[in-house]
């Protein structure tokens, strides 16, 4: 059984709009992602090399948070929520989603490494 867990990463000078824009509209997915992204049907389809998914939208806070549910998969869905460190004043961006135990670290790792290339495309 796959379990949740939670990551969160600091992004010291990035607007809002700018994060919000990478983690919700095929172009900015596209940067960081997936090698390709469309949106058919309320459906959004991820591509990569030859590979192909399906996730439909759960819920969306506007420039807050999204849910996104893999079409195959209706127990887990994977999730950005944005907020702002209080103390700092800078961006963080807390990812959920779900993996099986003995998979838990190298979903984080290829979280990691995702998120490094959103950094990368953000100017960061």
């Amino acid at each position: 059984m796959k379990e949740k867990f939670h990551i969160e990463y600091v992004f010291d000078t990035v607007s809002r709009r700018s994060l919000w824009n990478h983690l919700t509209t095929p172009p900015g997915l596209s940067s960081w992602f997936a090698d390709h992204v469309e949106i058919a049907d309320n459906k959004y389809i991820f591509k990569w090399n030859k590979e192909k998914q399906e996730a439909e939208v759960l819920s969306v806070k506007p420039e807050i948070s999204i849910r996104y549910r893999w079409m195959d998969d209706d127990s887990t869905y994977f999730e950005f929520i944005i907020h702002t460190i209080e103390l700092t004043g800078s961006i963080a961006l807390e990812i959920t989603d779900f993996a099986d135990p003995d998979e838990k670290q190298d979903a984080i790792g290829l979280w990691d490494t995702q998120v490094e290339e959103l950094k990368r495309t953000l100017g960061i």
